[in-house]
């Protein structure tokens, strides 16, 4: 029998909060599930910094793949006989679910921005150069490593492909939203899932819903509005969030600096700071390296790198306030004057963080996100756009909504022995003196 074809002699079943159970049955899944690549998404949280938030936000990417992997597998169940489908392509399907985040760094999104990473570039690595992953996946066939590598990419030629990964309503949505409130706490995330995938139905270049769901697809939407506001975009969490670039920032600065030593050297990071990222080096670090590093970076003689290190372990986040930089230019540069004459370094503690969101979208051609809108399947077969249908999505489509925060650490400005300039500090944040 081929590899492709391979059955394991009993199903395996992971259990899961969510879905509760994973099935595999193909060999092929197996066997990348226990790739030392996809074993380090264990690793990785899913949510970054938000545990400092929500304390039970310690889930992994490992959790979040397998769960992707899980809703694709049911709904190519669903598919299954049914016209538009070609079921070669269900092993393609499960791969690229499974391994869609296989990339992500740790702290994800923090530590892209410092050090200009892009996570999905690491993936297609991963998937395409000499790695166990890359071998289990030409072993299904030659080429198949990179036919998963397209899907992820959003450039394979069945456009059907892609929708089920990558998507308006996806798998990869479908499992973060629930996942995610699961670990939270919240109740924002949750929606009829198994609805959705009962009305889910193939067509030529993309999944299409039954007209019959639309109100479990409203509802899915606004869930995932409301994840946004309230768990991903939490103002704490974004506190967090600047704390450990900031601290990152830092640790670049002095290592290019000719006039500071670590004591200890930052071994796993120097290929990072340099700019020269190979893939075997992106592997090993991960969030245990990293947190190893900060606790040992508290002891440092830097005292900007000190403080930020013992604020992100400790869990002494900045204070913030509503802040428009666009609007409030002037209020900007006399605060950064200020602490400048305070001494507390602008470049590390005075920041605004903006967080935006685009909850749904119709096609807009030409536009550089193009996205594929959600349509619905009518009683005649024709198609219809979600928000043509639906009032609460029309409310909503197409709307951007940005949050501006000024983040700053209010311990500081409370020890401030001048007095004046405390006192002005004070006014234009809005503190009690």
């Amino acid at each position: 029998m081929a590899y492709k074809d391979e059955q394991l002699h009993e199903e395996k079943v992971f259990k899961d909060p969510v879905h509760r159970y994973v099935h595999v049955k193909d060999r092929v899944i197996w066997d990348l599930i226990a790739a030392p690549e996809f074993q380090r998404l264990r690793r990785i949280k899913q949510l970054g910094t938000t545990y400092l938030t929500f304390h039970g936000a310690e889930h992994s990417r490992f959790n979040h793949s397998l769960g992707v992997y899980e809703i694709v597998r049911r709904i190519l169940y669903n598919f299954k006989n049914r016209p538009n489908w070609n079921d070669d392509e269900r092993l393609l399907c499960l791969c690229a679910a499974l391994l869609h985040d296989l990339g992500h760094g740790p702290f994800s999104h923090s530590f892209e921005k410092v050090f200009k990473l892009d996570h999905e570039h690491f993936t297609r690595e991963i998937i395409l150069r000499d790695t166990t992953i890359n071998a289990i996946l030409e072993r299904v066939e030659p080429g198949f490593a990179q036919k998963v590598a397209d899907v992820i990419a959003k450039t394979y030629e069945d456009k059907l492909v892609v929708s089920l990964i990558s998507s308006q309503i996806d798998a990869d949505r479908m499992d973060y939203l629930q996942r995610d409130a699961f670990f939270t706490g919240v109740s924002y995330g949750h929606f009829d899932m198994e609805r959705i995938l009962r009305v889910m139905r193939p067509m030529e270049d993309q999944v299409v819903i039954k007209s019959t769901g639309m109100h479990a697809v409203e509802d899915y939407i606004m869930s995932r509005y409301q994840m946004y506001w309230q768990v991903y975009f939490h103002p704490v969490t974004r506190s967090a969030e600047v704390i450990l670039s900031k601290i990152l920032q830092r640790a670049k600065y002095l290592f290019e600096s000719d006039a500071f030593t670590f004591k200890l050297k930052p071994t796993h990071f120097m290929s990072f700071f340099t700019g020269d990222v190979q893939l075997e080096e992106y592997l090993k670090l991960d969030e245990g390296i990293v947190s190893y590093y900060f606790q040992l970076w508290q002891e440092e003689d830097d005292a900007i790198l000190r403080d930020l290190c013992e604020r992100f372990v400790n869990r002494r986040l900045f204070k913030y306030i509503e802040f428009n930089p666009n609007l409030q230019m002037n209020t900007w540069m006399e605060l950064y004057g200020l602490f400048k004459e305070a001494g507390i370094d602008p470049d590390y503690y005075l920041v605004v963080d903006s967080s935006s969101d685009l909850p749904y979208d119709f096609y807009r051609p030409g536009e550089e996100e193009e996205r594929l809108p959600i349509h619905l399947l009518m009683p005649d077969g024709s198609l219809k756009e979600l928000s043509r249908n639906s009032d609460i999505v029309e409310s909503i489509s197409g709307k951007k909504r940005t949050d501006h925060k000024l983040y700053f650490p209010n311990d500081f400005v409370e020890k401030l022995p001048d007095k004046h300039v405390k006192k002005r500090i004070s006014e234009i944040l809005g503190l009690p003196e």
